[in-house]
């Protein structure tokens, strides 16, 4: 079928994932390829000392969003969307949606509209649950991070937070959206597994740790337990519901969207990041590099003990994985490159964005090794791996450093991925952990070999990225939605091998020795310096 076809037909599958800064949509056929995209921008906010979105952001930008791809097929193809195969929803991980009862708004509300947020929205990117999180590890001997959602419940709880003892449903961004959309109170297993923690067996949340976190707040008499809390865990190829007509509406505000079709569990950022990379199977991996990075490793077998730096959830299907998160990444580089374009600017020279990334990345490669001694630290907000509960973004150097352009973009760029190497070293280097292919996606990829080039030297590992990159998450759920109907009996590895991606593993770049001698040596500077980083957070309020 010609696209047009497709989408008339209603053979179209959509997905949308939001993102840190940008909520993506992305129409594919039925051969898994893009067809058209829209996009919409959003900042989150700190409020109160809570980074969050309000819900009329979350809406405005689904809306927004939708309307824009809406626009895209109109001129592309000359015709509406009316019908869709199926949809996928996806969104940062983790975080924080506690719902209560709406009171007045229950009687006669649409489906999922009854109940309302008690608390504001709390994203991946709050470091405020340190008391929370290092309590609940201790108890369910199991690393616990700070953003996970059962941290915020505890740390909520130990603050005296008045809307605690009123919550009937707790969710993650995705399934939120999801269960607005379709009414189910569901969320796929790699979503459901930053919660709380998932048994790969069972492939429901983890019973003896429920249990025990019940036991542990029984003392507050709360009217509610632990399981009747949390979504439906689900995984992928399961149904997890249609698109109500006011699902439709909300999504589709003009109209044309029809309701009807089924939806794909909802999942988090880094599960679609693994589909989108072919990184479901054991010892596949992905790197994710954003607004925030983090590393995906599809593990053989369980580690040998937790590690602060390791967070244990899963695939969509449900097979464990070893994931480092990292809460900062490109944001700081990217507003660097802001700073040369505006130097270009006030020279009266046109700027192309593409360019100027392209010049100053190319450009950071023909540095040192080591970049010359110079030092990045990337850290806009908090960052839980280095220790580090709020964020100063610093640039450090001595007199005798080998201070040019080209030391200091290779320095920030190796600032972009340093924690992430942190992490990952005890995986590779203390836990052996074997990986087949390591597959990298996100911002950080987009200027050909330069990214990649450098998460090779700081990981010492081979970095593939396929032609699919820049497509990103959106892409991956459209791939989860599609493979809810599409599946043919395959479990979602063989499905996305065979199917998808038909053997494709992209260009591969292997580590240069000398590159990661040179990230060893800056590695080891960083981390001696992370104190320094630490005290600016105490003399700059």
């Amino acid at each position: 079928m010609t696209p047009k076809e497709t989408i008339t037909s209603g053979k179209a599958v959509l997905g949308i994932e939001f993102g840190s800064t940008r909520i993506k949509a992305v129409l594919i056929d039925e051969e898994n390829k893009p067809i058209a995209q829209g996009s919409h921008e959003w900042e989150n906010q700190l409020h109160d000392g809570i980074w969050t979105y309000s819900t009329e952001a979350i809406w405005y930008g689904l809306a927004d969003c939708y309307a824009d791809l809406r626009k895209n097929v109109k001129r592309e193809y000359d015709c509406e969307i009316e019908i869709l195969a199926s949809i996928g929803i996806s969104a940062m991980m983790h975080g924080y949606m506690p719902f209560g009862p709406n009171g007045v708004a229950s009687a006669g509300a649409p489906v999922g509209e009854s109940e309302k947020l008690l608390s504001p929205f709390r994203t991946w990117r709050n470091t405020n649950t340190g008391a929370a999180a290092a309590e609940l590890s201790e108890l369910f001997n199991y690393n616990i991070p700070l953003r996970w959602s059962i941290s915020h419940l505890y740390q909520c709880i130990l603050d005296n937070e008045e809307h605690v003892p009123g919550i009937t449903y707790l969710t993650t961004l995705a399934g939120y959206i999801h269960w607005r959309l379709t009414g189910e109170k569901v969320l796929g297993i790699g979503d459901a597994s930053g919660m709380i923690p998932v048994d790969p067996e069972t492939k429901n949340y983890n019973a003896e740790m429920v249990k025990k976190f019940n036991d542990l707040v029984a003392k507050y008499n709360f009217p509610w337990k632990l399981e009747d809390l949390l979504p439906k865990c689900i995984c992928a190829g399961e149904q997890a519901g249609f698109l109500t007509e006011h699902g439709a509406h909300r999504l589709d505000i003009s109209g044309h969207l029809k309701p009807g079709c089924p939806l794909c569990p909802p999942e988090g950022d880094a599960g679609t990041g693994m589909v989108a990379t072919n990184a479901v199977k054991q010892r596949t991996g992905n790197v994710s590099a954003g607004t925030s990075s983090f590393s995906m490793i599809v593990l053989e077998k369980d580690l040998s003990k937790p590690s602060e730096m390791i967070d244990m959830v899963t695939t969509p299907d449900g097979s464990l994985v070893a994931m480092v998160h990292c809460n900062n990444c490109t944001s700081d580089i990217n507003a660097w490159v802001k700073l040369f374009k505006e130097y270009q600017e006030l020279l009266g020279i046109p700027v192309d964005m593409n360019d100027v990334y392209a010049k100053l990345y190319n450009h950071a490669l023909t540095g040192n090794a080591d970049c010359g001694g110079i030092m990045a630290y990337n850290f806009i907000s908090g960052e839980p791996v280095a220790g580090l509960q709020e964020g100063r973004p610093m640039f450090l150097r001595s007199a005798n450093d080998k201070f040019n352009l080209a030391n200091f973009m290779r320095a920030n760029l190796y600032g972009t991925v340093a924690v992430l190497k942190l992490g990952n070293d005890i995986l590779f280097k203390e836990e052996k952990v074997k990986v087949d292919r390591i597959t990298g996606h996100g911002g950080l990829f987009k200027t050909p070999g330069v990214g990649q080039k450098v998460l090779a030297a700081a990981i010492n590992s081979p970095i593939s990225v396929m032609e699919t990159a820049g497509e990103g998450g959106a892409w991956g759920i459209a791939l989860l939605a599609a493979y809810l109907i599409n599946n043919k009996g395959m479990n979602l590895a063989d499905y996305l091998e065979t199917i998808v991606f038909a053997g494709n593993t992209g260009v591969e770049i292997q580590p240069d020795p000398a590159d990661v001698e040179g990230f060893n040596k800056y590695i080891e500077t960083y981390k001696a310096c992370i104190p320094v980083a630490q005290k600016a957070t105490e003399c700059k309020k």
